[in-house]
């Protein structure tokens, strides 16, 4: 399992639940379709900020989707980003899922 987080600050003038709504209508769709994707989340990361979080089944699937999401946000992001984004990608070393808490029953044969 490979991560991707990305960490974009927005320019004052620009707002966080645009830039959620626009996530939401036009990047989601995209990167759901994207090879080895699990899971993407995008969250408010506080003093004008949005991170992204993004989960694939390996590497080739994750550095697609970086590049993926820097040219959608260069096709429709470009005016409230004026600077790229901090990346921050690897590959899960530990992890953990409280599965009855996620709503999925564990499988007992």
């Amino acid at each position: 399992m490979y991560v991707a987080i990305q960490r974009y600050q927005i320019v004052e003038s620009g707002s966080v639940d645009e830039v959620l709504q626009r996530v939401r209508d036009g990047f989601i769709p995209i990167i759901k379709e994207g090879p080895g994707f699990l899971a993407y989340y995008v969250l408010d990361s506080g003093g004008g900020t949005v991170t992204s979080v993004s989960i694939f089944e390996d590497r080739e699937g994750a550095e697609a989707s970086i590049s993926g999401a820097a040219e959608w946000v260069r096709e429709n992001l470009a005016s409230l980003f004026p600077n790229p984004p901090e990346i921050i990608a690897g590959e899960v070393g530990a992890h953990e899922l409280n599965l009855p808490k996620l709503g999925v029953r564990e499988v007992t044969e």
